[in-house]
């Protein structure tokens, strides 16, 4: 008998295929969106720091996860996601009025909300897919779930550009609307069957504290968030140096375009390969495969060769994901659900808060420092400052080998009492 592929089962599961569906939809409306903010501002102003800080009010959210984690396991997950993109719908529709610097507050409220409305619909959503897709296949769904989202990121941005070269930002903000009008539908056609979660228990300082003291006793997801959360900050480090390698291979800074359409091409990859190498490798294994070829390519990229840095592109996008689908993986596995909105949201918080951190060091330096440090934006500002007094290529090779000893502990065998990964129901009761 002849198995099916299992993408190609994640794809014929009516809910997995609606779930992918309102990712594929919304996120092109985000990804134009986070661009088009920026220059929005930058048009109406003149100011970079104004033009950073729209990035910062999305991301800034994060920092509230586990507070905010709470509030998807309150309700229902279906409801709760309908109810989200419809509400930014209706926050985004708003956006026809700015059309000068007076306008600046209505847009920026607009983007915190965004981002906060962001960190609970992610909640919902992967404690709905933990219900809705199989176990099995929870691994695939994730990873084509992250390559949608990488395509997303590679084919939006030029399109929300060209929009809002024509037409203005209020057009982007309207497309992006009608994508959350389109999701919301999609998950109103999703056929789950969600308990009634039942009334909580204990004040809200301990229930949000809930989602932590998870992570936190469970050896095998501490290990995948802290690994994931250390890899990131490194990441933002690399991110910081992009323009510092386009110019030590002679090119303009346009190239920097090409390097990341090579990045984002080896995310999709990965993402379509992640399910039978979860199955075959387990989280932690899989996760630090990743996070090495990660170290070693961002090492390799001092090379001062436009394939070896083409390749490096491409295996940093590749190996980056690696971590971030097996730690989510591993979350939904292994916590009841609950407590699945707190804990995703807690994993989110720990893994992406440094970005955060160098966003708002970037928004502060954008327009006294040096336009390197532009970096930090979307970086860490750390990294950005670090560009112009030490050689690139020097930082490039410790930023190289600092993942490696991120990945190193993820090959050990986890203790008896947390045996767990990809391949098991759940860590929720250890032995």
């Amino acid at each position: 008998m002849t198995r099916t592929w299992p993408l190609l089962r994640v794809l014929r599961d009516r809910s997995a295929g609606l779930s992918l569906a309102g990712v594929v939809i919304s996120g092109f409306g985000t990804s134009a969106l986070w661009l088009v903010s920026g220059v929005w501002v930058k048009d109406l102003t003149g100011s970079d720091r104004l033009a950073a800080l729209c990035v910062l009010a999305l991301w800034a959210p994060t920092l509230a996860g586990p507070l905010l984690g709470t509030l998807a396991d309150r309700v229902r997950r279906a409801p709760l996601l309908i109810a989200t993109n419809l509400l930014l719908a209706v926050l985004l529709i708003s956006l026809v009025a700015v059309d000068s610097r007076d306008g600046l507050w209505l847009l920026f409220t607009v983007l915190f909300v965004y981002g906060a409305a962001g960190v609970v619909h992610d909640a919902a959503e992967s404690a709905l897919a933990a219900v809705a897709v199989p176990g099995p296949l929870l691994g695939d769904f994730n990873g084509l779930r992250m390559t949608a989202g990488e395509g997303m990121k590679i084919l939006a941005p030029p399109a929300g550009a060209a929009l809002y070269t024509v037409y203005g930002g209020a057009s982007v903000a309207l497309l992006d609307a009608a994508t959350f009008v389109a999701a919301a539908c999609l998950y109103a056609c999703l056929r789950v069957k969600e308990p009634r979660p039942g009334p909580p228990t204990g004040d809200w300082r301990a229930r949000t504290a809930e989602g932590a003291r998870h992570v936190w006793s469970h050896p095998g997801m501490r290990r995948l968030v802290m690994a994931g959360g250390t890899t990131m900050l490194c990441a933002g480090v690399n991110g910081a140096l992009i323009y510092p390698v386009v110019e030590h291979l002679g090119h303009s800074p346009a190239y920097a375009g090409v390097l990341y359409a090579a990045q984002g091409a080896g995310s999709v990859v990965v993402g379509l390969l992640s399910g039978p190498a979860l199955r075959r490798l387990g989280a932690p294994r899989f996760a630090a495969y990743g996070i090495a070829l990660f170290g070693v390519s961002v090492a390799l990229r001092a090379v001062p060769s436009d394939p070896v840095a083409l390749a490096c592109s491409a295996a940093i996008g590749a190996g980056l994901p690696a971590v971030l689908i097996a730690a989510l993986t591993h979350v939904q596995h292994g916590t009841p659900g609950p407590l699945l909105g707190r804990v995703t949201a807690t994993a989110n918080t720990l893994v992406f808060a440094p970005n955060v951190i160098g966003l708002a060091a970037g928004a502060a330096l954008v327009e006294p420092v040096d336009h390197r440090v532009l970096l930090a934006v979307i970086g860490l500002a750390a990294g950005a400052a670090l560009v112009e007094p030490v050689d690139h290529r020097v930082l490039l090779a410790v930023i190289g080998l600092a993942p490696l000893a991120t990945a190193a502990p993820l090959l050990q065998p986890p203790p008896s009492a947390d045996r767990t990964d990809s391949r098991s129901p759940s860590d929720a009761n250890p032995a």
